[in-house]
């Protein structure tokens, strides 16, 4: 009889997130769930460093709901702003704005940019944390171009105003699976799982 997978819960009350972790965890031999089964649970604030900020949430539901979690905490770097939003990409442009709104607020401010030097990069830290406080942490980057204009209906956050470098469809017009493939997010929890199931085995 085969070994009853091991269960992941997604560390994470972003619908988006989760399906996309959901998906990319798909092909592994695990059982993924996201919250909605186990009681409330409360994340830490979240500061300015993705890799931290990872680590947090996921040792924050591990203790509370007493099994392995994992969560992301990833953001958009624009070269001509500096590297912002960065960590804040959530944030950006304060509470209470939508993808739509945060998408149209970072178009504004790279509105003088030309095309060659709107650069970016979607970047993701993935961590894992067992309810004993172990942690397992991956990168994963995507580089591409902030487009003029949103384009597509798909994925969610920046994805409409991002194309990725050697596609000519934002990341919301990609297919899903390629998105799966591709994705800053999509390569941190593939490299998490391996990073994972490597210090299982040794």
């Amino acid at each position: 009889m085969a070994d009853k997978p091991v269960l992941w819960v997604i560390a994470s009350g972003n619908p988006g997130k989760q399906r996309e972790i959901s998906q990319i965890l798909k092909a592994m031999n695990l059982e993924v769930e996201g919250l909605a089964r186990f009681a409330p649970v409360s994340f830490p604030e979240e500061g300015l460093d993705y890799r931290e900020n990872a680590i947090a949430k996921a040792m924050a539901v591990a203790s509370q709901i007493g099994e392995i979690a994992v969560a992301d905490d990833s953001g958009i770097e624009v070269d001509a702003l500096a590297g912002a939003p960065g960590p804040i990409s959530a944030r950006y442009g304060g509470e209470g704005l939508n993808d739509r709104e945060r998408s149209a607020m970072l178009l504004a401010a790279v509105n003088d940019v030309p095309g060659a030097k709107r650069t970016a990069r979607f970047v993701c830290y993935a961590a894992l944390a067992t309810p004993d406080g172990d942690t397992v942490v991956a990168y994963g980057e995507c580089s591409g171009l902030i487009l003029d204009a949103p384009r597509g209906d798909g994925g969610f956050g920046y994805d409409p105003i991002f194309q990725p470098n050697g596609y000519v469809q934002s990341m919301a017009q990609i297919d899903p699976a390629l998105k799966d493939r591709i994705s800053h997010r999509a390569l941190a929890i593939r490299d998490l799982y391996v990073r994972w199931a490597g210090s299982v085995d040794s």
